[in-house]
């Protein structure tokens, strides 16, 4: 069994069963959760990285710790601009979890309605103080604040959220706009592996004609009241199910038949020209002309024609007729 031989009795931190036992915190996130947490008032204006360097947590070792604090709700980040119009990081450090929703009332002082017990009430970013159970809102990297707005992946972590050099377009866009969520909800934070295996599903949007802008809309608008417990399982859902209908394919307009050119009629009368439609040398009217002169020749023709006997009348007659050769008829 163990116990404290010799329990200090000042200079110490109170650390909650819930970080100490925590199952998804590694032990470099756990110390620096508690360096953090029992720091004195006058160093709560150092960015989180150049307390991880303190400890000797650099690096991967330190990308790891903090993605895991961001996931599990003890670090919240933002973009905002200072008075001097250049964009800095602000950070919050809390120990006990704080949903997206409650690290903002905490960061604009409404921590009295939106923080849960654990957390101390006291509105934040203030020169002078510190905040119990927190962590006062800091520049993260100095040197890396600029008059340009930030970048939607942040740049400690690109050489990690790289897309693949061999991605189609859409997919690498998808991927950026997926990585792009962490700036609108802390919640909707995802890894450079978890973007990439959603990437392909966000490129189906864009080939759709969705715009990245509209996309990113469509997946940070109407979250959950009680918080997004999976960004990676929400976005997957959210994703599929609505995928918009593809649009329909474009209508091919039919070429328009070349008319032909105009040729001379052979036919009587004065000159005269007319558009053939195949290989006919003859306009209409002419043609019929044609067909109504051959039809009154016919009718003349078999007018012209002797009526018809039968041929039992004929027979009749020649037998009524011995000289015209009845005789043959008769058996002589």
């Amino acid at each position: 069994m163990l116990w404290h031989a010799i329990a200090p009795s000042r200079r110490f931190t109170k650390a909650s069963h819930d970080v100490v036992r925590h199952p998804r915190l590694n032990s470099d996130a756990k110390i620096l959760l508690l360096y953090v947490q029992g720091l004195p008032d006058g160093c709560v204006d150092r960015p989180l990285s150049e307390h991880a360097r303190t400890l000797g947590i650099t690096g991967r070792a330190y990308q790891k710790a903090k993605k895991a604090l961001v996931e599990h709700g003890f670090v919240h980040e933002w973009q905002q601009q200072n008075d001097r119009g250049r964009w800095v990081t602000v950070q919050l450090f809390a120990n006990a979890p704080l949903t997206g929703e409650a690290a903002v009332g905490v960061r604009d002082g409404r921590d009295a309605e939106v923080a849960p017990p654990s957390v101390h009430k006291r509105a934040v970013g203030q020169p002078a103080g510190r905040v119990a159970g927190g962590y006062t809102p800091v520049d993260e990297e100095l040197g890396k604040n600029t008059s340009h707005p930030p970048t939607e992946a942040e740049p400690e972590a690109a050489a990690e959220l790289e897309p693949e050099a061999e991605s189609a377009p859409e997919v690498a866009e998808g991927e950026r706009v997926l990585l792009s969520l962490r700036h609108a909800h802390r919640e909707l934070h995802l890894g450079a592996r978890e973007a990439r295996g959603l990437a392909e599903a966000a490129a189906e949007w864009l080939r759709r004609g969705v715009t990245a802008a509209d996309l990113r809309q469509a997946l940070t608008s109407g979250l959950p009241a009680e918080g997004v417990r999976s960004a990676v399982g929400f976005l997957r859902h959210r994703l599929v199910q609505k995928l918009p209908e593809a649009a329909p394919p474009p209508v091919e307009a039919r070429p328009v038949p070349r008319a032909a050119e105009l040729v001379v009629c052979k036919g009587p009368g004065d000159d005269h020209v007319f558009r053939p439609v195949g290989e006919e040398t003859h306009c209409g009217p002419c043609r019929g002309a044609d067909a109504r002169q051959f039809w009154l020749a016919h009718e003349a023709a078999v007018a012209a024609q002797p009526p018809h006997v039968p041929w039992r009348e004929r027979v009749a007659a020649l037998v009524a007729s011995p000289g015209e050769g009845g005789e043959c008829l008769n058996g002589g």
